[in-house]
């Protein structure tokens, strides 16, 4: 057996072997959200080769359960390409996912934003994103099947269903382009308009390369950032890891809402 193959095999015997219907993926300061699911916790210490999730404002479980009458699979963190230098730390658990017959994918993330209508408290789905850090997951994949089309990496299906979960709770839900840099340092103000030129609505440090991962495992993808502040030389704001998690609950309370109506109304 393969090792998610194995993974899988210890996931069910502890958490049931229904397979979830969707995976999520919370991000900093959205950890407490895995209190949602109504299932089994496993810390990801006892899941070997999973990411240790060692940044703060994240919960290093899996919880497998019951959420608004779908089975789904929540990740409480992610693993980040700065915490090791490797863009595919999150390959381990995505596969596992794959493995457990998960066939969607839901990822948020906290991130900057570069439009002064999207300010902080507010969320942002992702439409599309920019690889800005320079490197990918897939690196070192031997087979041809690393070679994975990214015209529609972000479902247009599961994007409609969110923007009509998010119409059905009266919140307004912008669609935008996420530039993706490594971090961990915060980016100067001259990337930040070097970013806005190319494009970008949204900057942050996670989510592309899982999104990558996701697709190269044939699961479909859509993506939510919660707004915690704007990007460097935007406003007066400090920008720091602590003012992101503090910033976070804002926008997260308006995340929960919409996914818990994407969870009961998804036709997809």
């Amino acid at each position: 057996m393969s090792k998610s193959a194995d993974l899988a095999a210890l996931i069910r015997a502890r958490a049931g072997d229904q397979p979830p219907e969707y995976g999520l993926i919370l991000g900093s300061g959205l950890g407490h959200l895995t209190g949602l699911v109504q299932g089994t916790a496993i810390p990801y210490s006892d899941l070997p080769g999973f990411p240790h999730a060692g940044v703060s404002g994240h919960v290093p479980q899996l919880v497998i359960g019951t959420l608004e009458s779908r089975r789904v699979a929540l990740f409480g963190g992610r693993s980040h390409y700065y915490e090791s230098g490797r863009a595919d730390a999150m390959r381990p658990a995505l596969e596992t996912l794959a493995a457990l017959g998960c066939r969607k994918l839901i990822l948020t993330n906290a991130a900057g934003s570069l439009r002064p209508d999207i300010p902080p408290g507010d969320i942002m789905l992702l439409n599309d994103h920019i690889a800005f850090a320079g490197t990918n997951p897939l690196i070192g994949e031997p087979t041809d099947a690393r070679f994975v089309p990214m015209t529609e990496a972000h479902d247009p299906q599961l994007r409609a269903a969110i923007i009509a979960a998010g119409q059905a709770e009266g919140i307004d839900l912008p669609e935008g382009v996420y530039c993706w840099f490594s971090g961990p340092s915060f980016e100067t103000p001259a990337e930040i308009r070097a970013a806005r030129i190319l494009g970008a609505d949204a900057v942050g440090m996670s989510t592309v390369p899982e999104i990558i991962l996701a697709r190269f495992l044939g699961l479909r993808c859509a993506a939510i950032s919660v707004i915690t502040n704007m990007g460097a030389g935007m406003s007066d704001e400090s920008i720091s890891h602590d003012h992101t998690k503090a910033m976070a609950p804002i926008g997260a309370a308006k995340l929960e809402r919409i996914l818990r109506r994407f969870l009961r109304d998804d036709p997809t």
